[in-house]
């Protein structure tokens, strides 16, 4: 095969979030919908975590997509820290509202309380929520309760959990839904649709049961690492096609190859 195809294999799988790039399992579709008809009953909060790599910015940046021009729904990819920043820019994003000075939690609610109750309440989607602090987790807690603006929350899988376990989210949060890393059989279809989708049919047919049980092995299914792993493999395979092409053979992916590809990325030690 010309380098090319392994170049255009390779950035398939860099590790960006691109709606574009969702594919469409069963199981995550199943969970996706369960998810969407959640957002039509009168929940305060849902809550949306795994560990890292599962798809939790993917799922909401489809969300968002998906939604974007039937209702008011902002996304927040990166934590906002600074809490004055923070709502400031829910004033702006949800109300058009712009403050040049610092407006705090006390001022943003008398905000939001003044507002009338809407046909559509704002939706607020809040990636990497991990990272805000227990007292902002609370002032976010205190905004759901004025059933004026709806959050869903995504972060890892970590004791930081905790906080929206205690009994004052228990009772606020509608549903709380985990993501989880893929089974093989569902880890091969996602490589094959993401490689077909760019018309990269021929490496698609590179991958194997065999290849795909080792991938999996070595990625426990998580998304994230499966993209870093082929992502390096590919980049081997175009190195290798320049240099040797003879360490290149047959039609199917090199356990080898694999395998250094996970040694490179840090799956496996050397």
């Amino acid at each position: 095969m010309k380098p090319s195809v392994y170049k255009n294999s390779r950035d398939v799988f860099l590790d960006v979030v691109n709606v574009n790039d969702y594919i469409q399992l069963e199981r995550i579709s199943n969970i996706y919908q369960s998810f969407k008809d959640s957002i039509e009953k009168p929940f305060k909060m849902i809550l949306l975590y795994g560990k890292p790599g599962t798809g939790k910015s993917m799922f909401l940046s489809k969300l968002y997509h998906s939604l974007q021009y039937s209702q008011k729904i902002c996304l927040y990819k990166t934590p906002i820290l600074d809490e004055s920043e923070f709502f400031k820019t829910l004033a702006q994003d949800l109300y058009n509202l712009k403050y040049n000075n610092e407006l705090n939690f006390t001022q943003f609610m008398k905000v939001v309380e003044n507002r009338e109750l809407g046909t559509a309440i704002p939706l607020i989607l809040l990636d990497e929520a991990q990272l805000y602090s227990i007292a902002m987790m609370e002032k976010i807690r205190l905004l759901s309760d004025t059933r004026k603006v709806k959050f869903i929350i995504a972060l890892h899988k970590t004791e930081k959990e905790d906080i929206v376990a205690k009994e004052h989210f228990k009772s606020r949060i509608w549903e709380s839904i985990q993501l989880e890393n893929a089974p093989a059989s569902e880890l091969r279809i996602y490589i094959q649709k993401k490689l077909m989708r760019a018309n990269c049919i021929d490496t698609a047919d590179m991958f194997t049961k065999k290849s795909i049980n080792l991938i999996h092995k070595l990625t426990d299914g998580n998304y994230r690492n499966t993209n870093k792993l082929l992502y390096t493999l590919f980049d081997i395979y175009m190195y290798y096609k320049d240099s040797n092409p003879s360490k290149i053979k047959g039609s199917e992916i090199s356990t080898k190859i694999i395998e250094m590809s996970a040694i490179h990325t840090g799956l496996i030690n050397a």
